[in-house]
């Protein structure tokens, strides 16, 4: 995949750095070991956070700045990191879908950024662009119907939006059928050390859980920055 950072987000974010990983898996429906982890961290961060806190972690802060910089009220739009960590806190059980996504779900808590994971043989074309949605764009978010994209970051293949920081779209999410993944960290705060190190995270997620050699990723900025 190419991946390319238009201007629109370039003037509000010149310092966006993002990572795309490309790997070929093997998807199942509950991994015990994954969960035991994703409790793990659960409990950790209920000792570290509190709803108020976690807003402060910078890679959540970042985006949330993007948000209002945009029109978008990031806590009617919560970008999907801080809406997961917001559970844990909260004592709720996170939603149990399938070892990609439980995957993916846990390396975004992990470092706060919000991550997109999708079947990448489901996209349209070979270059996914970050834009901002328009109005009256259509957008299915996955298990949230038609939602309002406006002002939120979106990736577009050649057909139409595929992902934002608060939800990913039906038409290209990820099942038990997937076997070609793509995943896309979104670092708005600028940090290409933590990016890295989200992404070198999830490869080895990927190894321990989802019968991979945990692919490749590459990062990507603003003008090839």
């Amino acid at each position: 995949m190419k991946v390319i950072v238009s201007n629109e987000i370039e003037r509000i974010c010149p310092e966006f750095v993002g990572a795309c990983l490309e790997a070929e898996v093997v998807n199942t429906p509950y991994n015990e070991a994954l969960w035991s982890e994703i409790e793990t961290l659960g409990e950790k961060f209920r000792e570290e956070l509190t709803t108020e806190s976690l807003k402060e972690l910078t890679s959540i802060s970042a985006t949330r700045r993007v948000y209002r910089a945009f029109g978008k009220d990031p806590s009617r739009y919560r970008p999907a990191s801080e809406a997961l960590i917001r559970r844990v806190l909260q004592g709720k059980e996170l939603y149990q879908r399938d070892t990609l996504v439980d995957l993916v779900n846990l390396a975004s808590i992990a470092y706060g950024y919000s991550i997109g994971g999708f079947d990448a043989d489901k996209f349209v074309g070979d270059t996914l662009t970050l834009g901002i949605g328009r109005e009256g764009e259509p957008y299915e978010g996955i298990g949230r119907g038609m939602i309002n994209i406006q002002g939120l970051p979106v990736y577009r293949d050649a057909l139409g939006g595929v992902g934002t920081p608060t939800s990913d779209n039906e038409r290209t999410k990820m099942s038990l059928e997937t076997r070609h993944l793509v995943v896309l960290i979104n670092g708005y705060d600028g940090n290409e050390q933590r990016v890295r190190e989200n992404a070198e995270y999830i490869q080895t997620l990927l190894r321990k859980y989802a019968q991979s050699d945990g692919g490749n990723y590459f990062i990507y900025s603003p003008q090839g920055r």
